[in-house]
């Protein structure tokens, strides 16, 4: 009588597979297919995506206000544009967009709501496209991740027991941190800790590995600003204070290439149209040096032809007089 009963649960037993034989899935945030497909900006947060994009555009304004933007056409486009292939390949919610800075400090930084600021020390030490991608991708991390108002919001709960509650409202207002380049921004905005920059390597190094570009760029352009910050103590912006120190990040990235990124036939490293973005930015800066020398101090004058060439760099043909920029459009084309 209770054989049907049986049989039931003993085809039930056999439908359903054990659990030990099930694959473990795998984990989302470092599977490179879901890109684009994971929340990886949850949290506790005081800031609607579109107050956190108002509040961006009000900072970035202020920044275009005070700093010294570098805007020649060319390469403020080429820059975006770079960007925005980062950004199609990531899991921003938010528009980016990306201008450049003139400040020779190593530096780069997101502002809430996807507006990124390059300096152009940091394009003048990317020797290739995938190196400045890298550090792109970071920022674009770290617009993807809301980690500017997450910290803000941080910040305005452990005030909680220290100020009173009509000061919340703008208490990040009071904290803030100058750049080189003289712009003063909020701090919360921009000293991330250090649990947020690392987790801006991390899935920076997945959107630029998914946008085709050499992950491998991102460890050379890490040893490039560790040789530079031990001969010149300086140059990396005070921002770049709570990164965690270059040679843990380089150990780091090279274990998540290994174990995260899978092997692919061919990389883009470097491009023509980058090459020529570079040279143009290097005579540029040249060019606006000479412009400031200050001419209440004594210069040399020498006869056309006299004295000797200094070493070409590469960046500019220097037996030529006239050194204003040409480069065309389609001269970008590959």
């Amino acid at each position: 009588m209770h054989r049907p009963a049986v049989a039931l649960l003993v085809s039930i037993a056999f439908a359903i597979p054990s659990l030990s034989q099930t694959s473990p899935q795998k984990d989302k945030k470092k599977d490179i297919e879901q890109i684009g497909n994971r929340d990886i900006g949850k949290g506790i947060n005081f800031y609607s995506i579109e107050k956190e994009i108002a509040l961006g555009k009000q900072l970035a304004e202020e920044v275009q206000r005070q700093a010294r933007m570098f805007n020649d056409p060319l390469i403020g486009e080429y820059v975006n544009r770079l960007c925005q292939s980062l950004a199609r390949n990531s899991d921003a919610r938010v528009p980016i967009t990306c201008q450049v800075i003139d400040a020779d400090d190593l530096n780069a930084f997101a502002l809430p709501g996807g507006f990124i600021f390059v300096h152009t020390g940091l394009v003048k030490v990317a020797e290739t496209e995938a190196e400045l991608a890298g550090a792109l991708s970071h920022e674009i991390a770290h617009v993807a991740a809301r980690h500017m108002t997450r910290q803000a919001t941080r910040s305005q709960l452990a005030q909680l027991l220290t100020l009173p509650t009509s000061l919340l409202i703008g208490g990040w207002t009071g904290y803030i941190v100058r750049q080189g380049t003289g712009v003063a921004i909020p701090m919360t905005f921009l000293k991330m800790d250090r649990a947020f920059e690392s987790e801006a390597d991390f899935y920076g190094l997945q959107y630029m590995y998914k946008a085709g570009y050499d992950p491998t760029a991102s460890v050379d352009l890490f040893e490039r600003m560790l040789s530079l910050q031990k001969r010149k103590p300086g140059i990396i912006n005070s921002v770049f204070s709570t990164h965690p120190p270059n040679g843990e990040r380089m150990r780091k990235t090279q274990e998540e290439i290994n174990n995260i990124l899978p092997n692919k036939p061919e990389y883009v490293v470097n491009t023509s149209e980058y090459v020529a973005m570079r040279s143009r930015l290097f005579r540029l800066l040249s060019h606006r040096k000479n412009e400031e020398v200050d001419p209440n101090k004594p210069q040399l004058r020498q006869a056309p032809g006299a004295g000797t060439i200094p070493a070409d760099d590469g960046t500019q043909d220097r037996n030529k007089q006239d050194d204003r920029p040409t480069l065309k459009r389609r001269e970008w084309v590959e």
